[in-house]
Formats: C-alpha cells, structure tokens, sequence
C-alpha cells in the first residue's frame, strides 16, 4: 500500500493535522484513543479518506513475561475503529519482574531473546485484524554478547514471523551517535521488501550523547539516512512524528515538505 507522506496524530495538534498541507496519512498512538467514539478530528480525517495507522507502544513484545492480551485487543479494537491498513509496534520490552519501564528498552540479540520475541509477536498477530510492522528504536546501551546484529536480528525475525518492517531513520542516526553502529551496514542487512513504512523524528545532542526527543526539528543527518535508506528501496510512507514542543504550522509543514523532496529526489 502506498501510504505517501504522514504525519503522527496527537490531541495537541488536532487541527494542525487536520489543515496542514501534504498530509497522505496519520499514525495515531492506540493507548492514547478510546475507539468508541473516536476523536472528532480521527473521525473527520477518516470520512476524507485519509488512511490512519494504529502505532502501540506497550505490547513489550521483545519481554520474557506472557503477552497482555488486553493490551494486544486494545489496539485491535483501536485498528478496526480507524480502519488501520496496518498496525506497528516495537521490537523492544517496557515490563519485567511485575514492574513497568515506562520506556522501550533494547531487547539481547540472543538467539534465546529472539524466540522469545518471535512466539510474542505470532500471538499478537493472530489477535489482530490487519498486518504488523515492527520498529528499531534508539539505545543509550547495548547488550553484551550478541549473537547477531541488529539488523541480522530483524532479518530472521522478519523470516520467522512474516510481519513488516517499520524503519525509524531518526533511530538509525541516534544508534550510530551513541553506539558506534553503522546505519548503511544496518540497511543493507534488512529484507527492505517487507518495509512498510519509514519514522523520522528530530532530536538533540548533549554531552555527546544524541537524545531522540520528537520535541526538536528533524537535523540534516537524519534526513541523509532517510536518503541512504531512500536509495535502497523507495519506502511505501514516510512519517514526521512530534511528540512535544510543537513548531507553528509553517514549520511543521516545512518539515514535511523536506521529507518528501528527499523521498522524490530518490525517485
């Protein structure tokens, strides 16, 4: 599906969202949407016939305790209200030991985590109404004693489960800022005929350490990964999320427009 260029739905920006110009589709967060009745502003985007994607982040898919169902029918209730194409999640774990993170955290590149992580999102899929694209997310640690890369580790998950991919640029360069990792490696490791769809988000560097705020605008650097992963393969949509800070319209919509000149430059 061709979901274009998008921007993240959130409560604060409503009317933003709904008026700003080069808006092809909107990501909302499921935890944050009643599905019934939705909000007016989801229910108007929808009777114009712009796609919605449901995006969760508390499945914890990638942890060790048994999956919340609740959870998981939440956000199915939620894909069916907004009439997703598809919904996304994290590879990642927010729960362990009774206690929650409140954060993504990094799942081991363990074959053991992988199975784990493999046996989650199949009961999820089978919970749910349409496909599931799972996200890389930005670290300020990585595991020790790996057993594959990250993006080998995507790779078979992708083989072993069948679900989509959902690439977040603005992760990519956090991880090659903190981490040392090499976004160009990463991409090219990746099944890019399972990419669903593409984050970019803005951040900012602060005692050497770049912080994936969503409260920043979108630096340079982000924008040449989303090239380099544009030169790749041409992505089906390509996201701004905001989560915080929100820029006038103009800005927001100037950040969009950037997006897109990259995606068509690509072209």
């Amino acid at each position: 599906m061709n979901l274009g260029i998008g921007i993240g739905w959130r409560p604060e920006i409503d009317l933003t969202v709904e008026r700003l110009p080069g808006v092809d589709f909107v990501e909302v967060l499921a935890e944050n949407v009643h599905p019934d009745p939705l909000p007016e502003s989801l229910a108007l985007l929808r009777a114009r016939g712009t796609p919605v994607v449901a995006h969760a982040v508390s499945l914890s898919l990638g942890g060790a305790e048994p999956l919340d169902r609740t959870r998981v029918a939440h956000l199915a209730a939620v894909a069916e209200a907004v009439g997703a194409p598809l919904v996304s999640e994290h590879v990642a774990f927010t729960r362990a030991g009774g206690l929650d993170s409140g954060h993504l955290l990094p799942v081991p590149r363990t074959r053991e985590a992988l199975d784990v992580l493999v046996d989650n999102v199949k009961q999820a899929q089978a919970e749910l109404p349409v496909p599931l694209a799972l996200e890389n997310i930005a670290a300020l640690l990585d595991w020790p004693d790996s057993d594959l890369t990250e993006g080998q580790f995507l790779a078979e998950l992708v083989e072993r489960t069948d679900c989509l991919l959902l690439i977040d640029v603005a992760n990519l360069h956090a991880n090659a800022v903190n981490l040392g990792t090499a976004p160009e490696v990463f991409l090219d490791e990746l099944p890019l005929a399972r990419l669903a769809y593409v984050h970019v988000a803005g951040g900012v560097t602060h005692d050497g350490l770049y912080h994936d705020t969503h409260a920043h605008a979108v630096p340079k650097e982000v924008l040449d990964t989303l090239a380099a992963l544009c030169a790749r393969v041409e992505p089906p949509g390509v996201l701004l999320e905001r989560d915080d800070d929100y820029p006038p319209d103009a800005d927001l919509a100037a950040e969009l427009a950037a997006i897109r000149a990259v995606v068509e430059s690509a072209r």
